[in-house]
């Protein structure tokens, strides 16, 4: 891990602790800077604070000379609290304090931990923090490790929806095998990332003759879903085939994923052919779907 790593994650913890200090009401980040907590007049509404409360912090940090307090022009019942010279001397020591004793902290674990850790914060922060209505969306070639992580969310996400069996994530590993294995121009992968973690995956691979492609592998995390992800995914899939000269793309699917196919039909794709089955645990429709270029 290197030094901008390491600070990317620092930052990433310190913005955790202010929103789980936000969600609990509790001052503090932690004893690194428990001594100075400042609350102002936006922190103080956040927070629920009490006003006397918050006046006898205010009087305790300019008694030490580390604030000036003055009356707004603007509105004589409002205070403008700024650091001085010594108040911004003071931050500086806690700021390099709380990043060094973060720093210790993520040092402790390996690399892979790191990224559970923060990706658990994350987690967190999207469940009860603002969400954000605007996340970058990045579509890359596949990293060692996405390829398996394809394989586990596949299981992991249609068992738990739909009850699909372990035989069904045999047919993803086996599909992301034969991709993995073949060296071939006219096939591509692509994961999705929204804000740096992987929410979605998708895969061009030949169909059953050289003039038709298959899309394969369409995967959308809970938390993708509303973005525009699978529509992203799906165009990006199709387009590439349009250009490595297949005249016609085919998938297969089930009839009960409803966005799914509905993500397909806005793309131009018909349904050409359905069948039942059972093979994955529950009673299902096998539809087979295709696109002409």
């Amino acid at each position: 891990m290197n030094d901008t790593q390491l600070a990317d994650r620092v930052a990433a913890v310190r913005a955790f602790n202010r929103l789980y200090t936000g969600v609990i009401g509790v001052l503090d980040e932690g004893p690194a800077d428990a001594e100075y907590s400042l609350p102002v007049t936006e922190l103080r509404k956040r927070l629920d604070l009490d006003a006397g409360y918050a006046s006898r912090l205010l009087t305790r940090l300019e008694a030490r000379g580390l604030i000036t307090r003055e009356r707004s022009d603007e509105d004589a019942r409002r205070q403008l609290v700024r650091p001085t010279a010594a108040g911004r001397d003071a931050f500086a020591v806690l700021n390099a304090r709380s990043t060094d004793q973060i720093g210790g902290l993520l040092r402790r674990f390996a690399d892979e931990d790191q990224h559970r850790l923060l990706t658990a914060m994350r987690t967190i922060g999207d469940l009860v923090g603002d969400r954000r209505h605007d996340p970058t969306l990045v579509l890359r070639p596949p990293r060692p490790g996405d390829l398996g992580w394809v394989v586990e969310r596949h299981g992991a996400l249609y068992g738990r929806e739909y009850g699909f069996g372990s035989q069904f994530e045999g047919l993803v590993a086996r599909i992301i095998a034969d991709f993995a294995e073949r060296d071939d121009d006219r096939q591509a992968f692509w994961i999705a990332e929204l804000d740096g973690e992987r929410v979605g995956s998708i895969a061009c691979t030949r169909g059953p003759d050289e003039n038709t492609a298959k899309l394969r592998l369409l995967l959308l995390e809970p938390a993708a879903r509303g973005h525009g992800v699978g529509k992203r995914l799906v165009t990006e899939c199709v387009e590439f085939a349009r250009a490595h000269g297949y005249r016609a793309m085919e998938l297969s699917t089930v009839s009960i994923l409803t966005a799914a196919r509905s993500i397909y039909r806005a793309a131009g794709f018909e349904l050409v052919r359905e069948e039942d089955f059972a093979d994955w645990g529950p009673k299902l429709t096998d539809e087979t779907w295709r696109l002409k270029f």
